[in-house]
């Protein structure tokens, strides 16, 4: 008995100090219709399409085509326009967690260079109460005027980790980011453009309660167009989702 005890305890200990991988979550995007592990609250009818023209790996990407006009029921009225991706709540990354997040996307040659501010990817923090302020994404991928960035906010003003002018359309793009959560100064994110690293940054990764937001905080991650109102159409291709826990980095 004294022996098996022992044997648990120390699974115990171990299991504490070196937290098991969570299952992956992934979308290929091999099926007709969309993976349950994704919101359809962030986009219209006809928004999405499951198409083989563009891919990255295997037999077929989503497709997301945004219109002038196009807002969600709460948006009617307002001067945003939205196609996006969500994971649903019940798969929010928790503060004090570590994550990988890998995905694939492509903007095709055609795609309108504006000033228009326009977010392709995005980390939100949960907001309970709906009076946080600010609001914005923790972490967002955003093209305007031709230039791509990778912005940080966690408090009134957006930092900048990284910035391209190169173009970036008519190709694939593979990105990975290994994040911690933190509004200590203990946050984290490592992140790849195609196998190329490109952001090596610590310190705070979350908005703390004087801005509203909860103490422990979640957060939820959302791909596609999310634009101020314009009269371009807009498409984004997606491949090659998956996200998982991992130990600390």
């Amino acid at each position: 008995m004294k022996s098996s005890y022992l044997i648990i305890v120390a699974i115990s200990i171990l299991t504490s100090c070196h937290p098991v991988k969570m299952a992956v979550i992934q979308d290929d995007f091999e099926s007709d219709s969309l993976q349950s592990i994704w919101s359809k609250e962030k986009f219209i009818p006809g928004a999405l399409e499951i198409q083989s023209a563009y891919v990255r790996s295997g037999e077929k990407a989503a497709k997301l085509t945004l219109h002038q006009g196009d807002q969600i029921d709460k948006e009617k009225g307002s001067n945003l326009e939205r196609a996006e991706l969500r994971e649903p709540k019940s798969l929010m990354a928790k503060e004090e967690g570590s994550y990988s997040y890998s995905f694939s996307l492509f903007l095709p040659s055609d795609f309108p260079i504006v000033p228009t501010r326009l977010v392709i990817a995005q980390w939100k923090q949960n907001c309970q109460s709906g009076n946080c302020d600010p609001n914005n994404p923790v972490i967002a991928l955003r093209y305007e005027s031709g230039v791509f960035r990778i912005t940080l906010q966690v408090g009134p003003e957006k930092t900048t980790l990284y910035s391209q002018t190169e173009s970036i359309l008519n190709k694939w793009m593979d990105f990975r980011f290994n994040i911690r959560f933190s509004r200590k100064q203990d946050g984290q994110i490592s992140a790849w453009m195609d196998n190329n690293e490109i952001i090596d940054y610590k310190g705070a990764t979350a908005y703390s309660e004087t801005f509203g937001y909860p103490d422990p905080g979640n957060f939820y991650f959302k791909l596609g167009l999310y634009r101020d109102q314009m009269v371009q159409p807009m498409t984004i291709y997606i491949d090659d989702y998956k996200k998982q826990q991992i130990k600390r980095f």
